[in-house]
């Protein structure tokens, strides 16, 4: 009976501690949020430098207020298809955590949407997809009006090698 009630109290706070605000946007035809205290700020499209040898997702650095920020395609790091960059297109600042301390990255989105607050008992965990699926960025998945919305640990979108490769870029 201990044992329940722990793994209860367990449950319960894994849920508030995902429960908040959460900045949604759009991937292709999905949804996705990143929890507000991870945003620094949303900016529209601007000139991005290429930086040679970097994987096919980092589309360069920009200068941002005389601040050097990688700036990375969300849609091309998840595999989906690249796309032209339109108006609605922005680049949100977030900051990350990397092994040696914080990190700002740009992160290429096709929209923002809007700022939802999300109750803890409206996330479920993210659904097993098989051993063979690593789908530890995903926070969980928000039930909202018939649909879902994809929550992410933006600290765990990026792999530390790959930050460590974004630091020595910039």
């Amino acid at each position: 009976m201990e044992k329940l009630v722990d793994k209860m109290n367990q449950a319960v706070k894994e849920m508030g501690d995902k429960e908040g605000k959460y900045l949604t946007f759009a991937l292709a035809d999905e949804e996705y949020g990143i929890g507000i205290l991870k945003i620094k700020e949303i900016i529209g499209m601007m000139p991005i430098t290429f930086v040679p040898q970097t994987p096919k997702f980092v589309k360069g650095v920009v200068n941002l207020r005389g601040k050097v920020i990688p700036v990375i395609d969300l849609r091309l790091r998840f595999g989906m298809k690249s796309i032209d960059y339109n108006d609605r297109t922005c680049i949100i600042v977030v900051e990350i955590a990397g092994e040696t301390g914080k990190v700002m990255i740009g992160i290429v989105v096709d929209t923002v949407s809007e700022v939802l607050n999300i109750k803890g008992e409206d996330i479920e965990d993210t659904p097993g997809f098989g051993t063979k699926l690593a789908t530890d960025y995903i926070l969980g998945m928000a039930k909202m009006e018939g649909g879902v919305k994809i929550l992410l640990d933006i600290d765990r979108v990026l792999k530390s090698e790959e930050i460590s490769l974004l630091k020595r870029a910039v």
